[in-house]
């Protein structure tokens, strides 16, 4: 019978340990064994001073047996432990040469780690462990934690192995629901919930409402999920259901993934497909600051010229998305545009993005993205007063106000898989039916660049 690779791991790494254990439970049946065999072969008069060697050898043998704290899969209290946090300017080398690791050691170990690791990803502030014997006090594992969800374990003796191990996710089903006071962000945050939900809620619904335009009373449901390790929740998972009105409008997005695994996203109460040819707006967490304007004021040029695309105001540095599909055609400067990119998606539509600071790792004339791909950053580039992007879409060869295109529905799933879709859409929507959505005050001042942008 083979034996899991993950328990030959813990067993290697927790020889130590085990064998305490077998030596204590042995000890332990042989004391409880002299007990009762005392029992079967002596008469009446000699049971009293059987029963007294019985307690001795009970009290020999009773040691006691406790349950190991094991961490990063191994029983830490049979190691001298250290718990630390990367200095600045300190490399993997810098730190294995202070546990008294030499040179070739250290090599061998860089060689090993590629493919698992790059060891130049140690950051400043994160967590290491360093699991040493208690005895020779010789370093025997280091342990690196670059995030929550994972840890490296770098084997300091023998095989000078290198592991990346995940720690087991628990995950609970969470909702809520509420009022828009004046944002979506602060509706939520007001709840004790994170901005990570909000992004979570605004990307389940990106295909269907505009979060530029979001009105006081507007109404919002979710069920999501809810990320925990060793018990501490440490983040938000999906969002397998969402609603949203506004005004007289109602927003459904159901998650659905097929058996096969080829049919799989958001789709509508229909079974239609969310996803569309293109997302509403370019950037997340930002605020129209100027509309298409045939007839709009330039404030930097002191005349009248109209405005082709519609501004989206954000920090410099906010990750720009393409909205849809394409190729680049064009990602150069202009003294009016900046940075720019253009991208053409089909015959039909072309979409441009002005003003970047930079543009993303690999964006230039020729490469193909994918809807929601970073393409560049915001900025200032060119005839721009602040920090934001001017969103520009074309249709047949002209300048077209997107906000006011409107796509025809994608078709639905297939027959055979709607009667699965709508037994779990009814499941959601019991669910969500059930919620109070609740009216929050502001829970923080608004932020955001101001000023008049082109």
């Amino acid at each position: 019978m083979d034996i899991p690779e993950s328990l030959n791991r813990f067993v290697k790494k927790n020889q130590k340990w085990l064998a305490y254990s077998a030596i204590a439970c042995a000890v332990l049946f042989l004391g409880t064994a002299a007990y009762f065999i005392s029992q079967q072969f002596t008469g009446k008069a000699s049971m009293r001073a059987s029963l007294v060697a019985a307690d001795k050898n009970k009290s020999l043998s009773s040691f006691p047996l406790t349950i190991p704290t094991i961490k990063y899969g191994f029983a830490i209290d049979t190691f001298q432990l250290a718990e630390q946090e990367v200095q600045p300017g300190a490399f993997l080398g810098d730190i294995l040469s202070d546990q008294g690791i030499d040179y070739p050691s250290i090599e061998r170990l860089v060689a090993n780690a590629e493919g698992v690791f790059d060891v130049r990803h140690f950051r400043v502030g994160k967590p290491y462990t360093v699991l040493s014997d208690p005895e020779t006090e010789q370093a025997e594992y280091l342990i690196y934690e670059p995030n929550v969800y994972e840890y490296v374990v770098f084997e300091l003796k023998d095989n000078f192995t290198v592991e990346r191990e995940e720690r087991p996710i628990e995950t609970q089903q969470g909702a809520m629901a509420g009022y828009l006071e004046s944002s979506l962000w602060n509706a939520i945050v007001g709840q004790g919930e994170s901005y990570e939900l909000a992004a979570a809620l605004e990307g389940a619904l990106q295909w269907s409402i505009d979060f530029h335009h979001l009105q006081k009373g507007d109404e919002f449901k979710l069920i999501f999920d809810r990320k925990f390790i060793d018990g501490e929740e440490v983040g938000i998972g999906s969002v397998p259901a969402a609603y949203y009105k506004t005004g007289d409008n109602e927003y459904h997005a159901i998650y659905y993934k097929s058996e096969d695994g080829k049919l799989e996203g958001y789709f509508d109460l229909e079974g239609r497909p969310m996803k569309r040819g293109f997302l509403k707006a370019p950037v997340k967490y930002s605020r129209i600051s100027s509309y298409y304007n045939l007839n709009r004021y330039h404030p930097i040029l002191k005349r009248r010229r109209p405005h082709y695309g519609t501004d989206y105001a954000a920090p410099y540095g906010t990750p720009i998305y393409a909205v849809g599909d394409g190729v680049v055609s064009r990602a150069s400067y202009t003294k009016g545009n900046g940075n720019f990119v253009k991208i053409k998606h089909n015959d039909t539509y072309q979409t441009q993005y002005l003003h970047m600071q930079k543009f993303a790792k690999g964006i230039s004339p020729g490469a193909h993205v994918k809807q929601g791909q970073v393409i560049g950053y915001v900025g200032s580039t060119g005839l721009a007063t602040g920090p934001h992007v001017c969103f520009r879409f074309w249709k047949n060869g002209r300048q077209v106000n997107h906000l006011k295109i409107k796509f025809p529905p994608a078709k639905p799933l297939p027959d055979e898989e709607l009667p699965k879709f709508f037994e779990l859409r009814d499941a959601y929507l019991q669910q969500m039916e059930a919620m109070q959505a609740v009216e929050v005050a502001e829970a923080t001042a608004e932020t955001g660049e101001e000023g008049n942008n082109p």
